[in-house]
């Protein structure tokens, strides 16, 4: 009799452990938008089984009006592509977030008006017109500084319009607007509509990586071998597509399953991401985050007010960033 009350009780708990085994090798990861070329090494990643030979069932999340810095920082996902400037806000905050991997090596964003326009030669010939915007007090820091640093005074009128921002430039509606060069800059070529910039870090803005892989802190602390293995995964599924952007482009359009209904944008920004330097720097491993850059571009969200602490406040001092990044789990 207690050989059979021990077998059931075994039998009873197997479930449970198999389960826990799976639950284990989860992991979830969350994105900033519609699937994209930033997001290009998680669906390589997925396409190749690469996940797979690592033991992760990996559950790349769809994409909602949450964003992803506070999907990872609540840690209701285990890691997201995350935009700088948000990451960066967010962590002041003393959100429970950390960068594990540089998506793009250099600022994708560029101050764009209509190529045609006769008036705008320099950025000090935007004060006084109106920018289509998105609503962020980075904008406002990143567009005066550029004007002042070229003379101007920085005063523009802004409308908050979102993505409705490039069809209001295109018709004339507004003066100039922010893209991602690599993606809308792309964009614009291919409906024919010529379109000049002036680059930020060209007027005084530090360069930066726009876009990060970021893990729940304390999840990469309870789960360091998974954490280790999914950042190695996405990075080799990045590294293949900075040597092989057309076969990458192919993949994110049949791991979407139709969501990219324009593949030649796709292929197109892949090319610009590779042949742009974006996606690795020469002699350096896919992913590194640079802590210089990584410094400096917080010294200027610092210096403009844009760093807040919990109840709002500006942060009195400047923070050190170095616990905010590591590059511990990536393949060098």
């Amino acid at each position: 009799m207690k050989h059979l009350i021990a077998a059931a009780c075994l039998c009873a708990a197997l479930p449970a452990m198999s389960q826990n085994a799976v639950a284990q090798n989860a992991v979830t990861v969350a994105l900033d938008w519609t699937p994209n070329t930033n997001h290009v090494g998680l669906y390589v990643a997925q396409s190749k089984g690469w996940f797979d030979e690592a033991d992760l069932d990996v559950d790349i999340l769809p994409y909602t009006d949450t964003s992803s810095t506070t999907l990872v920082s609540a840690g209701l996902a285990d890691f997201g592509i995350l935009s700088a400037v948000g990451f960066h806000s967010l962590r002041a905050k003393g959100a429970d977030m950390t960068a594990v991997l540089a998506v793009v090596q250099h600022e994708t964003g560029r101050v764009v008006f209509n190529g045609t326009r006769d008036d705008i030669q320099r950025p000090a010939d935007l004060d006084g017109k109106i920018y289509a915007g998105f609503g962020s007090d980075w904008e406002n820091a990143l567009i005066s500084t550029i004007i002042q640093n070229d003379g101007g005074t920085g005063v523009f009128d802004t409308v908050t319009l979102g993505t409705s921002a490039y069809e209001a430039l295109a018709n004339g509606s507004v003066d100039f607007t922010l893209e991602v060069s690599t993606w809308e800059g792309v964009n614009s070529v291919l409906l024919d509509r010529p379109q000049r910039a002036f680059r930020y870090a060209d007027f005084g803005v530090p360069d930066q990586h726009t876009t990060f892989l970021g893990g729940n802190s304390t999840w990469l602390a309870e789960h360091p071998d998974a954490a280790r293995a999914f950042v190695q995964a996405t990075q080799r599924g990045y590294a293949f597509a900075a040597n092989n952007p057309s076969a990458a482009a192919d993949i994110l359009i049949a791991e979407t399953a139709g969501m990219m209904s324009n593949p030649d944008l796709v292929h197109a920004s892949m090319q610009t991401l590779v042949k742009g330097g974006y996606l690795q720097d020469a002699g350096e491993a896919v992913g590194v985050i640079d802590a210089d850059m990584f410094d400096n571009i917080a010294g200027f969200l610092f210096d403009a007010g844009i760093l807040r602490d919990e109840d709002g406040e500006p942060l009195a001092t400047q923070p050190d960033v170095s616990t905010w990044f590591t590059n511990a789990y990536l393949l060098r």
